[in-house]
C-alpha cells in the first residue's frame, strides 16, 4: 500500500490533472469565480469623485486603510463595490466561535455535527450582514468627512449617499461571501482564503514594476533588490517548513474481544500543528495598532500636539509600533488557539473510542497532557509568527522598500497555496484510486 501511495504521489503533474475531468472542471470554476471577484474590485461605488479619493488615499497611506486595501485586493483604494472585502465574514466567524464558548446553546449546536454546523453557518451569514451594514455606514460617514471635507470626495453628501453606500458595500460583501462558499463546495480550496489570496497576488505585478523602476532610476540600489529577492525566497521556505511542522502525540488503542473476534490493538498519532492560529493574530494585531493613525489622518490638522506625537510613535516602522505589534501577536496566538482547539473535547473523543496516551490515564489527565503540550508548541508558533511579521517590517522600513508585501501577506499567500495544493493532491489520489478499482473490477469480471 505504501509503494502504491508513493507511486501515486510521484504522478502529480499537469498531465494527471488534465486527465481528471472532475478536478479540471473544479479548477476552471475556481478560476472563473476568482475572476468575477477581481472584476468587482474595479467597479466604483456611486457618488465618489475618483480623483479626490486617489489624492486622499495617497496622503493617508501607511495606515489601517493599507492593510484593508491589501486584503481587499486594492478595492479600498478605488472604493469599489467590494471595498469591504470578506473581512466582515471573517470577523463574524470569529465572533460566532467566541460565542460558542460562552453560550451553552451554541456549544450544543457545535456538537450536533453537520446539522449543527449548518445552523451556525447560517448565524454567521446573518451576523455578516449586520457587521457589513455597520461598517458600510461608518465608511460613508468617513468619506463625507475625509480630509476635513476639503477635497469633496463625496459628490452629493447626505442621506441618499449613505443609504446607497450601505446597500452597495453590504451587497458586495454578501456576493463575495456567496462566491467564497461556491468555491469551497464546487471548486478547489477554501473559497474565502482564495479570495484574499487572489487580492494579494494581483498586486504583485505593480509591486515588481515599482521596484524595478526604482532600480532603473537609481532610487534603490540594485544589489539591495537582489538581496531582498533572496531574502523573500528564504522566508517562503522557512514559512513552508514551519507551517508543515507538527507535534505528534502517540496514541494506542487497546485490544478488545467481541465474541470470537478481537478488535483494536492499533496505534496512531494525534497531530498538533505548530501554528494553530494561522494568520489571524497578525491581522488582528495590525488592525488594532493602525486604527489610531487611520482615525487621526481623517482630521490631522485639528489634533492636539501630544496626540500627534503619540500617533507618530504608533506609525509603522517605529519602535513603539514594533514592540506593541509583537506583544499583540503573541497574545492573539494564545487567545485564538484556545478558541479553536479544546483539549478537553479532544481527550473526551479519544476516551470514547478507546484511545490512550502511553502512561497517561484517559479523561482529565489526557486533557491536561494535551493542554501542556499545546501550550509549549504555541510558544514556538507565536514566536515564529512574530519573527515572520516583524522582520520584513523592520527591513523594509530601514531600507525604504515598499512594505506592500509584508510578512502577513507572504504568510497568507504561502499558507493558502499549500492548502490548495494539498486539496488538489487529495482529488488526484481519489481519482486515481477510483481508476484502479474500476480496472480491478473489470479484471475480476473477465476471470
Amino acid at each position: 500500500m505504501a509503494s502504491a501511495a508513493e507511486q501515486l504521489a510521484a504522478n502529480f503533474n499537469f498531465g494527471s490533472i488534465s486527465k481528471a475531468k472532475e478536478l479540471r472542471s473544479r479548477i476552471f470554476f475556481t478560476l472563473g469565480a476568482l475572476i468575477v471577484a477581481r472584476i468587482g474590485t474595479y467597479i466604483p461605488m456611486p457618488g465618489i469623485d475618483p480623483a479626490a479619493l486617489a489624492l486622499q488615499m495617497q496622503q493617508s497611506g501607511g495606515g489601517l486603510l493599507d492593510v484593508f486595501n491589501t486584503l481587499a485586493g486594492g478595492a479600498v483604494q478605488r472604493m469599489a463595490i467590494f471595498a469591504l472585502g470578506i473581512m466582515p465574514y471573517i470577523s463574524a466567524s470569529i465572533i460566532i466561535q467566541l460565542m460558542t464558548t460562552v453560550f451553552p446553546e451554541l456549544e450544543a449546536l457545535k456538537k450536533e455535527g453537520e446539522a449543527g454546523r449548518k445552523i451556525l453557518n447560517q448565524y454567521t451569514r446573518y451576523f455578516t450582514v449586520v457587521l457589513a451594514m455597520v461598517q458600510a455606514y461608518g465608511i460613508a460617514l468617513g468619506l463625507e468627512h475625509f480630509g476635513g471635507g476639503q477635497n469633496h470626495i463625496v459628490i452629493h453628501p447626505g442621506l441618499f449617499f449613505r443609504l446607497g453606500a450601505v446597500v452597495t458595500l453590504t451587497g458586495g460583501t454578501i456576493l463575495l461571501m456567496w462566491i467564497g462558499e461556491q468555491i469551497t463546495s464546487r471548486g478547489v480550496g477554501n473559497g474565502i482564503s482564495l479570495i484574499i489570496f487572489a487580492g494579494i497576488v494581483a498586486r504583485f505585478p505593480t509591486i515588481l514594476t515599482t521596484t524595478l523602476e526604482q532600480a532603473r532610476t537609481g532610487a534603490t540600489n540594485p544589489l539591495l533588490i537582489i538581496f531582498f529577492a533572496v531574502f523573500s525566497v528564504a522566508l517562503v521556505g522557512f514559512i513552508v517548513f514551519m507551517e508543515r511542522a507538527q507535534r505528534r502525540l502517540f496514541v494506542t488503542y487497546p485490544k478488545r474481544q467481541v465474541g470470537n473476534k478481537i478488535y483494536g490493538g492499533d496505534s496512531s498519532h494525534l497531530p498538533l500543528k505548530l501554528n494553530v492560529s494561522g494568520v489571524i493574530p497578525p491581522i488582528f494585531a495590525s488592525s488594532i495598532l493602525l486604527l489610531p493613525t487611520t482615525v487621526a489622518s481623517f482630521n490631522a490638522q485639528n489634533l492636539p500636539e501630544w496626540l500627534q506625537t503619540l500617533v507618530t510613535y504608533l506609525s509603522r516602522g517605529q519602535p513603539l509600533y514594533l514592540l506593541l505589534y509583537a506583544v499583540l501577536i503573541l497574545f492573539f496566538s494564545f487567545f485564538y488557539t484556545s478558541i479553536v482547539f479544546n483539549p478537553e473535547e479532544t481527550a473526551e473523543n479519544l476516551k470514547k473510542y478507546g484511545g490512550v496516551f502511553p502512561g497517561i490515564r484517559p479523561g482529565k489527565k489526557s486533557a491536561q497532557f494535551i493542554d501542556y503540550t499545546l501550550t509549549r508548541i504555541t510558544v514556538i508558533g507565536a514566536l515564529y509568527l512574530t519573527f515572520v511579521c516583524l522582520l520584513p517590517e523592520f527591513m523594509f522600513y530601514k531600507y525604504n522598500v515598499s512594505f506592500s508585501l509584508g510578512g502577513t501577506s507572504i504568510l497568507i499567500v504561502v499558507s493558502v497555496t499549500m492548502d490548495t495544493v494539498a486539496q488538489i493532491q487529495s482529488h488526484l489520489v481519489a481519482q486515481q484510486y477510483e481508476g484502479l478499482l474500476k480496472k480491478s473490477k473489470l479484471r475480476g469480471a473477465r476471470r
